[in-house]
Order: C-alpha cells, then structure tokens, then sequence
C-alpha cells in the first residue's frame, strides 16, 4: 500500500459574517459565531500542575461522519447546550488569581463559541475533501498564537456536506483538558443528542485537593517549553502507515511491540534520516511522547482535566539512522517503562528522588532535532456518535504555530493502516521524509 502525501498547504483568510472560502474547488460558508452559554455557578477550578504544563495553547479536532442525521447544525448545538450543564468550566473562562497572577478557570458560565457551515463538496470527493480537511476552514481558531483570558475556552463548528453527511471542527485551550478528556466531553455531547437520558460517564473536573500529585517543577517547566510556538516553516503531511509494515515490525519484535511503538520507530527513524546530514552521526536526536496517567496517579473515573507527562527516548542521529526498527521500539519500550519513576517519592513541594525530572530538562537540544510523536487512537474519539454511528475519520489539525510533532489518528473507514497527521519537518525536507516512509513498505 502506497504511502499518501498531503497536498500543499493554501492559505485562507480568518472568516466573517457570512463569507466564503474556497479551499481548491470547495466553497465553505459560515454563519456568524453565536454564543451558546453556560450555567453560572461563580466556581473556579484550579489548574493542577498538569494543567500548568500545557499552558494556554490550541488544540484542534475534526470529526467527520458520513452518515446524515437531522438538522446536524441544530442538533448538535442544542446537545452542546446541554452538556454544558454538566460540564459548567468549558463555558467559562481563565483569570488570573491575586496579584501572583496564578491561572484558575472560573465558572462564569460566558459560554462557548459555535458557527454552523456548509461546504460545497460531497464527502466521497476524496482528494477535495482531503484537502479541505488538512488545511480548509472546517474548525474555528483563536486570533492569536496563545489563547488569552477573554477567550472561550471551547469553539466548535459543524459543516455539513453536499452528500449530508457533516464534519465536527472542535479547537479548545489545552487548559481545559488534554484529548481524553475531550473525547469523554464529546462523548456525552453525542449521548444528549442521542437523547440519552442519562450520561454513561459523571464528569469531574476539579479533583480534591492533593488527590492528584505535584508534578516536579523541572518537569512542568520542560513539558510548558515543549508546548511553545513554533516560528520554522513546517510542511503539513497526511500519511499511512500500513498494515503489512505495522504487522512486519510486531513480528520481528517477537510480538512484544504495540502498533504505537511501531508506529513511532518508523517515524523517528525515516525523519531522522531525512533532516540530519550523513556526516553528523553523534547529533542528539531525542523523541518525546505523552503518556496517559490517570490509572497511573489514581485519578477519579470521568475526570476529564490534563492528566499526561511527557516522556523522552535519547539517541545519536547515527544508533537512530542506521539502528534496526526493532531497536529504536526498545528504547521506546525502555523510557514508557519509566513512567512510574516520575511520581516515585514525589512530595507535595514537587520534589522528587527518581531522576526523571533530570531527564526531562533534556527536552531543549536542537528544537529541529527533537521529534514528537503523540497517539490520539482509543482515547473515545473514535466512539463519539451524534445520531448515526460513528466517524468515518478523526484527525488532528495542525496549526501553523505548533510543529515538530506527529498524531496518530484512529482508523478510518475503508484504510488499512495508521493514519499520521504531521508538522515535524521543513519543506525542503518533505519530499525526503516521504520517499523514506516510501522505503520501508517493500
């Protein structure tokens, strides 16, 4: 199975009352953001040190669903009404606390910011679509690079296709939650639009104080500089890894290799290889990943705030390069196994005896050189269902202010393998990063 190249990134406009954008040959026109509002309880919830990692910064999700339901604009908007109810801070707002200036999210209820649009295209206009999807007007963004205090901390867009079927465009303040946690929102936005009586999961957002641990301050600060925006030129690219090369791997590893080490070996080996000179084998090259603690932490069933660590796999350019894929998903399997060590005698001052605060600080060397890989696959994306089943495709949207990273998306309807949205090299290097992935499918 061929590997698949993104088209070229065009550039639109920000939208306004009513305008039109054409991506290629599609023309999407969106109604005027309205505001659909929350309960007002004059709550706050305070960020946890895992919230204070991601910082204020965008994160944007696409749904799209190729099975008509009724009304999906209006349906889908009155089901976000109602989970606001029990989901009150996703309608409020940052502030700052004091004069420390120390973020907390108050409830104050101001609401989230929702647009309704139509596109042009059918969904089954594969390439048009594609495009539309990567790089089209099919989500809401912020006006800025970071998210600011007058912000919604939620924008949702839903843009129904010729076909009728309709994509979801979620962008939400990373604050608010990481991707399990919004996939639990989605979830139960799907249920209230089912007309479910009752949500399969309680929400909770704001965790007893100390129920969560503290995060060691180096970490935090590493895992904030991580998160910051990126100023190089990067080329957006939409490709699959197969089945047959996933599968190859596993076997080779003897079967101890999940599809996400997989995944990320290829990754990290074929960009290595495509932006580090032949000449340079001793470059540092580290890969860095996220990691779900919930379980790990005890976090409370439904609690949907940010609850994942970064981790980091160290390597020279030349063990990476010229290294067997089955050795880089060793060290990969290596640094998860790490994990733990993270909260190993973490006292409330944040301090900890493990090191694995030390190896985080390592986070810095040559930014073109660190590479991201993150997995958006059995989070509940993929079980949102509004009416009629599930999405045919989930992806991430990558933003020009965010780079060097890779997401792996759920499956889609009708591929066999894993699809990889990516902001992790320059153009100059695209082509090579391609031919190389190419490479190993034979």
């Amino acid at each position: 199975m061929p590997i698949r190249r993104a088209r070229p990134a065009v550039t639109l406009r920000a939208s306004t009352c009513l305008t039109n954008h054409k991506i290629m040959s599609v023309v999407v026109t969106k109604s005027s953001p309205a505001v659909v509002a929350g309960p007002f309880d004059a709550g706050i919830v305070h960020l946890s040190s895992f919230d204070r990692c991601m910082g204020p910064t965008e994160v944007t999700l696409l749904l799209v669903f190729d099975q008509p339901i009724d009304q999906p604009v209006k349906t889908i908007k009155n089901a976000l009404s109602q989970a606001l109810a029990h989901y009150p801070p996703m309608a409020g707002r940052l502030a700052a606390t004091g004069g420390d200036g120390e973020l907390h999210i108050a409830c104050t209820g101001e609401g989230v910011s929702f647009v309704g649009a139509s596109a042009s295209c059918a969904l089954d206009d594969d390439d048009v679509t594609r495009s539309a999807l990567l790089h089209g007007d099919l989500a809401v963004g912020y006006p800025a690079e970071y998210c600011s205090l007058i912000d919604p901390l939620l924008l949702m867009q839903v843009t129904e296709f010729s076909c009728g079927g309709f994509a979801v465009g979620v962008t939400w303040n990373h604050v608010i939650a990481d991707a399990a946690g919004m996939a639990q929102f989605l979830q139960a936005v799907g249920e209230l639009a089912r007309g479910v009586p009752q949500l399969a999961v309680v929400p909770v957002r704001c965790e007893v104080q100390g129920s969560l641990p503290c995060l060691p301050p180096p970490l935090v600060a590493a895992m904030r500089s991580h998160m910051r925006v990126e100023t190089e030129e990067l080329a957006t690219l939409d490709v699959t890894i197969p089945t047959s090369l996933i599968n190859r791997i596993k076997f080779e590893c003897g079967g101890d290799c999940t599809t996400f080490e997989a995944v990320a070996a290829v990754l990290w080996r074929c960009r290595t290889r495509a932006v580090i000179s032949d000449g340079d084998h001793d470059a540092s090259v580290p890969l860095a990943f996220p990691s779900n603690v919930r379980e790990l932490v005890g976090a409370r069933e439904g609690y949907y705030g940010n609850c994942i660590t970064m981790q980091l796999v160290q390597a020279t350019s030349g063990t990476v390069a010229g290294g067997e894929i089955k050795d880089l998903v060793r060290l990969i399997k290596l640094a998860k196994e790490k994990v733990p060590d993270i909260f190993q005698n973490s006292g409330a001052d944040g301090e900890t005896g493990s090191g694995g605060d030390r190896d985080q600080q390592q986070l810095a060397p040559p930014r073109y050189n660190t590479l991201g890989v993150s997995s958006w696959r059995n989070l509940g994306f993929e079980a949102v269902d509004f009416g009629r089943g599930s999405p045919a495709r989930v992806m991430w949207k990558a933003h020009p202010t965010v780079g060097l990273v890779c997401v792996l998306c759920p499956p889609c309807k009708g591929e066999h393998g894993v699809t990889v949205v990516s902001r992790c090299v320059k153009p100059k290097h695209a082509d090579a990063f391609v031919a190389e992935l190419a490479a190993l499918d034979v």
